[in-house]
């Protein structure tokens, strides 16, 4: 349970930052270079890097080998970890707000008809 929660930390912090988010938005058209990931933002390398590590300690970017270049693709996994977890989420309030809409009516019938004059 403790590596589950320690992955969806590493994962959710990675989505936290929209230079990240618009990598992996990048990334979902396919396999892409460093410089390639860079191009659009106004920001050195080593903050390009710090970004990229941040994305692969989530192991939601790996990074292979192609003679001198590193191409980086995105990995399915922790993003069905993340949405396996909201779905889960979901699930449990859905039931809690099911559960209060029922006793509020049940409620509102004991109390019997409204009267707007009260």
């Amino acid at each position: 349970m403790v590596k589950y929660e320690t992955q969806l930390d590493a994962i959710f912090t990675a989505l936290a930052h929209p230079v990240r988010r618009a990598m992996l938005s990048r990334l979902g058209t396919g396999e892409a270079t460093v410089g390639e990931l860079a191009q659009p933002f106004d920001m050195s390398m080593p903050a390009v890097t710090k970004h990229l590590k941040v994305l692969e300690r989530a192991k939601l970017i790996s990074r292979g080998k192609n003679a001198q270049w590193r191409p980086c693709r995105l990995e399915k996994a922790p993003f069905e970890t993340a949405s396996g977890w909201i779905d889960e989420q979901r699930s449990i309030w859905e039931s809690r707000l099911d559960r209060l809409e029922d006793y509020l009516h049940t409620l509102e019938k004991e109390r019997g008809p409204r009267n707007d004059n009260e």
